[in-house]
């Protein structure tokens, strides 16, 4: 270390100059402090975001819509089964073989035209009876006539007594009564006979034919008598639908209605209800309705299965849902609603028909509710939410 001299000269016990690392040292220890209080003060400000962001977590984000509003029409389908207007099983009148039949399956034929002849020999020979049955009552009573005028005679001369003339005119009308009754069975059995020929009671189609020539034709529908055959008159054909109870209001007399067939895919066949039931059917608490479809061309065949399509009016407002919208609790169906508030309640709710993938609301929500799209089965009523509106479509 070099010494600092006098002005004399001489050497000087000299001082130790001040140290240029004492400035270095305070702002590396400045620096420091400052380096720790950034980091105290930015852990402060990360743990006071996580607390924040752990909050804002603790609540749910759920995705909600509005419900959808039906139309005021809505096209009721219904199943139903196509029957013929009239149809009628026809048997014979009278005993006998078939002769000939005229008509087979699949003939359309005109009221009143003959269908088949059967032959009847056991009636022939019953009336051949009867008739000489009434021309013996006949001659029984032309003699009585005779008699009784012949009694009248003799007792204006005392010839015969009041009692043989009263027996005589007894007689008579006795006589009168049998000839009555024997021409009264010998027109039954004319009548019986006439009923050999089968005519058609309708214009209509034959539908089916159960005999053959030569089989034995017993009268009557009753016993081991076969029925002949069956018509039906297939224009127009009837419908009958069971319309459920919350659909009733709207069925009247003259609502349009068209029919939908499996064996005619894209076509549509008008028609209309022309009565109902009046009355609600206690096991099915379903309204009977008939709809007549008119079938000029003869394409619709009676047995055919259709879906009827109906056009009601609605009276009330209904909504549509999607069925990931709906909780399924032990108290019943619910929807999870947003309040303003951005809380939920559980609301309640009247369905009607199931679509599959969505249900009709009967009651129950309004156009203006937010209801939660996938909630989760923990959530309960009061529960605050974070709101993520989802456009339709989305």
């Amino acid at each position: 270390m070099n010494k600092v001299k006098d002005s004399g000269g001489n050497p000087e016990v000299g001082t130790r100059p001040k140290s240029a690392l004492f400035p270095v040292f305070f702002a590396v220890v400045l620096a420091l402090a400052l380096t720790g209080a950034l980091l105290l003060f930015q852990r402060h400000r990360e743990f006071r975001a996580l607390a924040k962001e752990t909050e804002v977590l603790s609540i749910p984000t759920v995705s909600v819509i509005h419900p959808s509003m039906e139309t005021g029409v809505e096209d009721l389908v219904l199943p139903g089964t196509l029957q013929a207007y009239v149809e009628s099983p026809i048997y014979a009148r009278t005993d006998g073989y078939l002769k000939k039949w005229y008509h087979d399956i699949g003939s359309r034929v005109k009221k009143g035209e003959l269908l088949a002849t059967i032959d009847t020999p056991e009636v022939d020979q019953q009336l051949a009876q009867a008739k000489a049955d009434l021309s013996t009552a006949r001659a029984n009573l032309h003699l009585s006539q005779i008699t009784a005028t012949r009694y009248r005679g003799l007792l204006k001369t005392d010839s015969v007594s009041r009692q043989e003339v009263d027996n005589a005119n007894g007689d008579l009308e006795a006589k009168r009564a049998i000839v009555e009754s024997s021409r009264a069975n010998v027109r039954r059995l004319e009548q019986m006979k006439s009923f050999q020929q089968v005519y058609a009671s309708f214009s209509g189609v034959i539908t089916r034919r159960n005999v053959d020539t030569g089989w034995l034709i017993n009268a009557g529908n009753g016993g081991a008598s076969q029925q002949l055959f069956s018509l039906a008159q297939t224009d127009p054909l009837r419908v009958f639908v069971n319309v459920p109870e919350n659909y009733a209001p709207s069925i009247r007399r003259g609502l349009h209605a068209w029919l939908e067939l499996a064996a005619f895919p894209g076509r549509r066949f008008q028609g209309e209800v022309v009565r109902t039931a009046e009355a609600i059917g206690l096991e099915t608490r379903t309204l009977l309705s008939e709809v007549d479809v008119p079938n000029k061309s003869g394409q619709l065949l009676p047995g055919s299965y259709a879906a009827v399509h109906l056009k009601i009016q609605v009276r009330h407002h209904r909504f549509k849902v999607p069925v990931n919208a709906l909780l399924f609790r032990a108290e019943g169906l619910r929807a999870v609603v947003v309040g303003p508030d951005h809380r939920v309640r559980l609301q309640p709710l009247d369905i009607g028909r199931d679509y599959g993938t969505s249900l009709e609301v009967l009651n129950g929500l309004s156009a203006d509710d937010w209801i939660v799209l996938n909630p989760p089965d923990s959530i309960e009523t009061n529960e605050q939410v974070h709101v993520l509106i989802l456009k339709k479509g989305s």
